[in-house]
């Protein structure tokens, strides 16, 4: 066997400027963008050094913060802004700023009781299967449920997040 390198060598044709066939690009070279020029890009754009980067935690309790002070200035405006008499204008009167939204992360949980699943359909499953512990949504589900083996059973269970225990 013959050593390693020793085989024929490519040639590498280096074309000179007064050569009759200038050099094919490659296709990536065809593709490329990076001779075009760049008007999205800011020439004298430099980066701010100095500027920390804060993790989720400080971000939220500077958001709850802010919240917090905002209320605040808001609940002095409307003390200022009371009536002698103590009558208040049905305009005046702010809408509960304790009410949870959709950015607020403090919302309470829900009073309702959890919804129930079908566990093969996905439709709402009212009823239990005694034996697997699968919920289902009605009578022909029930059939088709009593037809399943045990490690089906167990294969559906666990996709709920239940711990299988078939009996």
């Amino acid at each position: 066997m013959p050593p390693k390198g020793s085989g024929k060598r490519k040639l590498n044709t280096v074309y000179s400027d007064d050569s009759p066939t200038p050099p094919v690009p490659t296709l990536a070279e065809q593709l490329s963008y990076l001779h075009n020029p760049r008007p999205f890009k800011n020439p004298n754009y430099t980066k701010n050094v100095n500027r920390r980067t804060k993790n989720l935690k400080a971000v939220l309790t500077q958001e709850r913060e802010r919240e917090k002070n905002e209320r605040e200035r808001r609940r002095q405006e409307r003390e200022e802004n009371m009536e002698v008499d103590g009558e208040k204008k049905a305009e005046d009167i702010p809408l509960d700023e304790d009410m949870p939204t959709y950015a607020s992360i403090e919302a309470p949980p829900s009073v309702l009781p959890q919804r129930r699943y079908c566990d093969i359909t996905g439709l709402e499953g009212p009823y239990t299967d005694p034996a697997t512990g699968l919920r289902y949504h009605d009578k022909s589900i029930y059939e088709l449920i009593k037809g399943l083996s045990a490690t089906a059973a167990k294969e559906y269970l666990s996709a709920r997040g239940v711990n299988p225990i078939v009996k």
